[in-house]
């Protein structure tokens, strides 16, 4: 399934604002189902995580997981809108733990 970025501003903070949150040691999450196939994904991080070069690496990180991830799901399933916030941890945690991370999460809230 093919997953485009969610951009605008007043898309994610509906997001962050109705959003079903989930919690893991690398990230938060939150997702909004909406109508029609797509799954639009916004990653942030904040200046809590590093300077600029770990932020933007952190989020590569975990943007990179949430594409193979969802890449892996069947078609035909409810679309979402998805606001992946990381953690310092990213930067620490193997890939395979942030795949296994995100899998675990994307799993809760997608059915």
């Amino acid at each position: 399934m093919h997953a485009a970025r969610l951009r605008r501003g007043e898309d994610i903070a509906r997001v962050r604002a109705d959003g079903v949150a989930r919690n893991d040691a690398l990230f938060s999450l939150r997702a909004l189902t909406t109508p029609g196939p797509t799954i639009r994904v916004a990653v942030a991080a904040s200046r809590a995580v590093g300077g600029a070069v770990q932020r933007n690496r952190a989020r590569r990180r975990v943007r990179e997981a949430v594409r193979t991830v969802l890449a892996t799901r069947r078609e035909g399933r409810t679309g979402a809108d998805l606001l992946v916030i990381v953690r310092r941890g990213a930067l620490d945690a193997s890939a395979a733990d942030v795949r296994g991370a995100v899998e675990r999460q994307i799993a809760a809230v997608l059915p």
